[in-house]
């Protein structure tokens, strides 16, 4: 039988790329905004939140377990993680589409790229390449 070794979700490494990558959505609807109207400000938060809550679905399953005795359930929790992660964020664009009007799609997509290439340059940088 594995040990399995849980981690809080609070603990994990990942976490802090999680709070960036909120930090990130939140304050890119200040410009969009400011330089445009409230409609790209939510839209731009919105696709942000699509990217965020996947990838904190993702930390939180793939990585709760840890350690050499846990393996079979380290690898359960990632394919898992990953396959919810896929799920999610269809399921969120779907509803993003369909439930918010007006809704600025160029602003939707941008918060979530932007979000998304956040989390990639932070993994860069806190393993110094």
């Amino acid at each position: 039988m594995a040990i399995r070794n849980r981690i809080p979700f609070w603990q994990l490494e990942a976490f802090p790329v999680l709070l960036l990558q909120l930090a990130v959505s939140l304050l890119l609807a200040v410009p969009a905004t400011l330089l445009l109207d409230a409609v790209a400000g939510y839209s731009v938060v919105l696709g942000g939140c699509i990217a965020w809550l996947p990838n904190a679905w993702f930390v939180r399953k793939a990585f709760m377990y840890q350690g050499a005795r846990s393996v079979t359930a380290v690898i359960q929790s990632f394919w898992s993680g990953l396959a919810g992660k896929m799920i999610l964020t269809a399921v969120l664009f779907a509803l993003a589409f369909v439930v918010v009007q007006p809704l600025n799609v160029a602003g939707l997509f941008a918060g979530f790229v932007l979000v998304q290439l956040t989390g990639a340059a932070s993994l860069l940088l806190m393993k110094g390449f």
